[in-house]
Order: structure tokens, then sequence, then C-alpha cells
């Protein structure tokens, strides 16, 4: 088992990784929560909602809500239904809220949580390897049809309690959606990594590789958050990626590629935006190799694109600001002309297709 520690100036918890946590939460969860509203989706509630649910009932009342899985679950409709579940179980200030699922769960259970009462506790309770990088540093939010997370809160877990063993019965697409923050963390880390990514097969990962790299990515997290809780200074480095590709989920209504998917797609792009042909190179080998959807952008318009990218969070006076690295492990912001950005992106979209 691991322990990783997040300490902010708002909020100080540990992040714990192991085998089979799942069937010890009563180890790790207070005794003073006598009400419990579990969060889940479709597919991982056929999987795990039933065991995670016995485990807590010792003396509490637990309730459950199940939403359909995908992206486009973070929306208002879902938020309100997650808000009556609340109301009508009589969730108080000491009751909790855990999140067991994805970072679609993850960040619409943490925002009802930021939002009811004003705020009450949550746990994140992670099934997947995207999930490393959403689950730590407290952004909690729901989308809006123009844009990614664009209505949120800042509101930390009380803990995550990532069960690795649930990530090995992620279909082939989340573990390739997982693997895109693994990229990002890697490509803002240091080149060895970042190469040592780069030689992953998707369809082959052993546990051994799934488990470094969700210690590595959530450590540098951890590390960022601990510095920059509220994102006005490094923290936005993890946006790596993130510009072009909330935009691809944007343009595309949250359904047909995964987050993850459109962040590697995002992340080739802001290679290119930087000039680091070799480690271009080796990602997009890679992302071929690995079967990442990336001829999609050629279905996209670039001028919506970068319309969307005008709702970016880092966008001020709408003039867009991209995250680019100026070598591997050197990340910096810097702000990027509408005009180079539709003509880099058209150039783009002529490359990822051959």
């Amino acid at each position: 088992m691991d322990r990783l520690h997040v300490h902010t100036p708002d909020k100080s918890y540990d992040v714990i990784l192991g085998e089979g946590l799942r069937h010890h939460l009563n180890d790790y969860i207070v005794s003073s929560y006598r009400k419990i509203l579990v969060v889940s989706d479709e597919n991982v509630a056929d999987y795990y909602l039933e065991g995670v649910i016995d485990g807590l009932a010792d003396g509490r009342e637990v309730h459950e809500i199940v939403l359909p899985a995908g992206e486009a679950s973070k929306s208002f409709r879902c938020y309100e239904r997650l808000l009556d579940k609340c109301v009508d179980a009589t969730l108080d200030r000491n009751s909790l809220i855990l999140a067991l699922g994805g970072g679609m769960v993850g960040d619409i259970a943490g925002f009802v949580a930021a939002s009811y009462l004003r705020g009450i506790d949550y746990i994140q309770l992670p099934t997947s390897i995207l999930a490393h990088d959403s689950s730590v540093g407290g952004k909690v939010a729901i989308n809006h049809t123009k844009g990614k997370n664009l209505i949120g809160a800042f509101h930390h877990p009380e803990m995550v309690l990532y069960d690795t063993e649930m990530t090995a019965t992620l279909p082939l697409k989340e573990k390739r959606s997982g693997y895109g923050e693994v990229v990002k963390h890697a490509l803002l880390s240091d080149e060895h990594w970042f190469r040592e990514v780069m030689e992953r097969n998707i369809d082959d990962l052993t546990p051994e590789e799934v488990k470094s790299d969700l210690r590595r990515g959530i450590r540098l997290k951890a590390l960022i958050v601990g510095e920059d809780e509220k994102e006005s200074g490094i923290r936005k480095h993890l946006n790596l990626g993130h510009t072009l590709g909330h935009a691809i989920e944007a343009e595309l209504h949250y359904g047909s590629v995964t987050h993850g998917e459109a962040v590697v797609i995002g992340t080739l792009f802001a290679l290119r935006l930087s000039g680091l042909d070799a480690a271009y190179e080796l990602l997009e080998d890679w992302a071929k190799r690995n079967d990442y959807p990336l001829e999609i952008v050629n279905e996209l318009d670039e001028a919506n694109l970068v319309d969307r990218m005008k709702l970016d969070k880092k966008t001020m006076n709408n003039r867009i600001h991209y995250v680019l690295l100026s070598d591997i492990g050197t990340p910096f912001v810097t702000e990027v002309e509408e005009d180079e950005l539709l003509q880099q992106l058209r150039q783009f979209k002529d490359e990822v297709i051959q």
C-alpha cells in the first residue's frame, strides 16, 4: 500500500493506493458519518457498487444513485438529479458523498458535495486510470454545452482511496483515455519517464506499469497543487493538451471521443506549437500504435475549435493562453494569437490524418 499526502493552505488529505481497498472502507471512513450517498455510473455499478455498499452498511444509512456512463452526464440535468437525491435522503452536514467511478463521477459528485448545504464532505474512490489526475486537487465541475468544466468549484475530498484492482476491469478505450493524462504528467516531469511511457502498449499493460505510472502522476499532481492550490500559477501547467482537447470534446458534444483521447490530440498539437519535433514524432507514433483517433480532427472546423478555446479557463480578455514546453519537464504559459492558431490547426489537420 502507498500513502501520498496532499497539503494545501485550505486542506490536507491522503491519497491511499492499494489492492482491494474497497473491501476495507470502514477502516478508513470515520464512523461519525451516519448517512452516506454513493454516486456511481452504470458501467462501474455493475462491477463494484453492491460490494461497496455492503462494506459500508455497518450501522450506517447508505443511499445510492447511478448515472449514465460517459462525459455527457456531467450536465445540469444530472447535477439536479443528484441534488434531489441528497434532499430526498435528508443528508445533513455530517453526511458523506462517496464518488465511486472515474473522472466524470468524481467531478460531478464533488461539485454536488461543494454546493449542497454550502458544502459537505466527500471521498473519492476512483475506478479508472484517468481519475488519478481528476481525483486529486479539489477541482470539481460540470460541463456547459459551450465548454467543458465551466461551472465548478474548488472543494477537496477528505481522502482519495485508490483501489488499483479496479483498473483491471477497464475496457481498452478507458485505458487509452487514462493514459492521455499519464502522457501529460510524464511530459511535465522528465524525458526518462516520457520515453518509458512511449514504450507502453495500452492493450498489454502490466499491473506494475499501471501502479508505477499512477504513483508518479499523483505525486506530481500533489506537489503542484500544494504549491498552487487555486491555479494562479504553476497549476496551469496541468492544462497541457487540454485547451484543444476540451475544445474537441465540446465540439463533439461529449460523446464520440473520451477525455484522454482528446487530451492526446491536444498534447500532440501543443508539442507542435512548442517546436519539440522529436517529442512530437514519438507521441504521434505511440498514439497511432495505440489506436488513438487522431483522424477525428479532420472532421472539425478549425475556426469553431478556436472559438471553443476562447472559453478556456486560461483565456483572459478574449485572448487565448496556451501551455507549451520549452523542453520536456519545462512548461510555460504563453499567449497565442488567433490567426496563428488557425494556421497551425490547418497544418496539423493535414499532418495527423496521413
